[in-house]
């Protein structure tokens, strides 16, 4: 096409818009570099447990009661930190002994044949003021699928024993269906029995391993 032939109107150039300024880039507080280390969870104030809808109008809640598990933690990159969780399957808990049974069972965690489930991390950003997003595998009945969790930070002590503590509560949901926790059933009403979304949470106390003393 001619740009010049007649009966064209040549228009100014419209002026260039204006840069825009990036949002400013989230940085550590510089006060949690004296956290980086090792660290371990502390199963006696800490709770890795998991909510489910039940029968569409209540909500089940349980927790494993037996779990190992590494941390590292960089205060100054928190790219660099990672974590390592492996959850005894048969320490299953929601209080009431005969459902513990069936989720131990083929149904649903087939505890005797999967004895654990694990969470290995494989990134870390830092996501907000005291907000982390840890992306990582978890492993269900041999069946491993990718998670983000988000992880808030809750604070740093040092106890009357002289254990260094740090607490981070964390959460993700999850379909259990694509862990092969697919066993349900249907209410008279329409609707399912258990929901296919599931809550991981994570209310994490961890003590600086001794190692690092």
């Amino acid at each position: 096409m001619n740009f010049f032939s007649r009966g064209t109107t040549l228009r100014r150039p419209a002026a260039p818009a204006a840069p825009t300024t990036p949002a400013a880039a989230v940085m550590p507080d510089p006060a949690l570099a004296a956290l980086t280390g090792e660290w371990m969870i502390d199963p006696a104030h800490s709770r890795i447990g998991f909510s489910v809808r039940h029968a569409m109008v209540t909500t089940v809640r349980g927790s494993f009661g037996s779990y190992d598990s590494r941390l590292y933690f960089d205060g100054r990159n928190p790219a660099r930190s990672r974590a390592d969780i492996v959850l005894h399957t048969a320490s299953v808990d929601t209080g009431v002994e005969q459902r513990d049974a069936h989720l131990v069972g083929r149904d649903f965690l087939d505890a005797a044949t999967y004895p654990r489930m694990t969470f290995t991390s494989t990134a870390v950003h830092l996501a907000g003021k005291d907000v982390y997003r840890m992306a990582g595998d978890l492993t269900i009945r041999g069946i491993t699928h990718p998670v983000e969790l988000d992880l808030t930070y809750i604070g740093h002590v040092t106890d009357p024993f002289g254990y260094e503590r740090v607490g981070f509560d964390g959460t993700t949901t999850i379909n259990r269906s694509d862990w092969g926790l697919t066993y349900n059933a249907r209410l008279a009403e329409g609707g399912a029995m258990v929901s296919e979304r599931l809550r991981l949470q994570f209310d994490i106390a961890a003590i600086r391993s001794t190692s690092e003393h």
